[in-house]
């Protein structure tokens, strides 16, 4: 890693992350490691979603292999175009078909952690509307036409969709509010636009309006607010979601299918630029089994299994296809965890060389250590190795007359065994390949 400097809140929002056992939320760029081909093809993506096109990718690995990590990377990507990204885990309360509330606190989630390049931590949903009516009042002022006039106008393309014509009123009845200081109208019309409104009784009442966003039609409203935020001046909107192990825990069958068919008709919408989906990118995390598991995974589902099905000239030849609409995260290497946590030793110093806490000795000795250890398991599922590392470092850097072979011997570490059984699934500092 090149001498660059790292701001402290950076830097110590990385060091807490990394010993919580979770990704970092910003400063990913400080820790990456390779995956420069994956990386090349999800620009090539975000490139034609900017464009007007739209893409759609299964992130697909073990736990360890990188995920959660490569996702958060991508979202950063995307901001470099404009893009607005929305972001959400499955669980079991959390799911794209449902009856029960759950695909509505799916939405609810991803929308609450709409982000842009200025806000890129979450929230941004009032920012992305506000720019909107400060755009169209200059513009108005310029046009001699009124605000009220020019933001219908603007928003006139959005009745043509499933439930446009509410949310359309919705938001401009936020444009309003927001220029006549109607602070309980804006709240209204954000809770509304979060699908944080149970019943239409409440929705008529405040807003006016007949419809609300249900389980019924979460993925007609991601849409709905991606053509909004095209229209607000944004390259369009990325759809980022992890943690797809939880549709392939569904034990229902009834259910479990139903979301695979609601993953169907995104697939088809965003590889075939149909039905609204253009400036439309929707990615999702997802471990092997839960894609080829042939009586419960994505594969189950035959249309599925067809449009899933790898290359086979690139199979056969031992080579991976980016192009395809999943992309196969490998494990780290040795080296790779190397370099993550060269990189890792770097980010305790705010970035400054030759002030490191442990040199590469150092380094050999804690990575033979956790070989002998638990074996293999300390490079292809790290999150263990790297939570020990960065406790060492912490001890060396509290203790400086200390070194770290005095610490070495005492290093415990366990390998980091997942499970896809019935309970939680946690694939977070897995993530450091990237």
């Amino acid at each position: 890693m090149s001498d660059t400097r790292i701001r402290p809140k950076v830097r110590d929002a990385i060091i807490r992350a990394l010993s919580a056992g979770v990704v970092p939320g910003q400063g990913l760029q400080h820790i990456q490691v390779g995956r420069a081909a994956e990386i090349k093809a999800i620009i090539r993506s975000i490139d034609a979603i900017a464009d007007g096109g739209s893409a759609f990718k299964l992130v697909v690995g073990d736990y360890g292999a990188g995920k959660t990590f490569f996702l958060q990377l991508v979202r950063r990507l995307a901001f470099e175009k404009r893009m607005v990204t929305v972001h959400a885990d499955f669980s079991p309360e959390r799911r794209l078909v449902a009856s029960s509330g759950q695909a509505r606190n799916l939405y609810s989630e991803m929308i609450t952690n709409m982000s842009t390049r200025s806000r890129p931590d979450g929230n941004a949903l009032n920012g992305v509307i506000e720019a909107f009516v400060a755009k169209a009042m200059s513009d108005a002022e310029s046009d001699g036409a009124t605000a009220a006039d020019l933001i219908q106008s603007r928003l006139a393309p959005l009745q043509d969709m499933v439930a446009g014509w509410d949310f359309a009123k919705v938001v401009a009845a936020y444009c309003n509010a927001h220029e006549q200081s109607n602070d309980d109208l804006k709240q209204a019309a954000i809770r509304w636009l979060r699908g944080e409104y149970t019943t239409k009784i409440e929705a008529r009442k405040h807003l006016d309006v007949r419809t609300i966003i249900d389980d019924s039609m979460v993925y007609d409203a991601l849409k709905l607010i991606k053509e909004f935020v095209r229209i607000a001046g944004h390259g369009g909107l990325l759809v980022v979601m992890d943690e797809a192990v939880n549709l392939f825990k569904i034990t229902n069958a009834q259910s479990r299918t139903a979301n695979y068919e609601m993953v169907l008709r995104i697939l088809n919408d965003t590889l075939q630029q149909g039905a609204g989906a253009e400036g439309l990118g929707v990615l999702i995390g997802i471990t092997p089994e839960a894609v080829f598991d042939p009586r419960r995974g994505l594969c189950s589902y035959d249309a599925l299994a067809s449009r899933l099905a790898p290359n086979k000239f690139a199979e056969r030849s031992g080579l991976v296809d980016m192009n395809q609409p999943s992309i196969h995260l490998q494990s780290l290497t040795p080296e790779e965890l190397f370099l993550l946590l060269t990189n890792i030793r770097t980010v305790f110093t705010n970035g400054e060389n030759g002030a490191e806490l442990i040199d590469d000795d150092g380094l050999h000795a804690f990575m033979d250590h956790c070989n002998k250890t638990i074996g293999s398991a300390y490079f292809k599922t790290p999150r263990e190795t790297v939570r020990a590392f960065v406790n060492l470092l912490s001890m060396l850097e509290q203790y400086q007359d200390r070194s770290w072979r005095d610490f070495i011997s005492q290093v415990s570490i366990h390998e980091d065994v997942q499970s896809v059984g019935d309970g939680d699934v946690a694939d977070n500092l897995e993530s450091f390949r990237l």
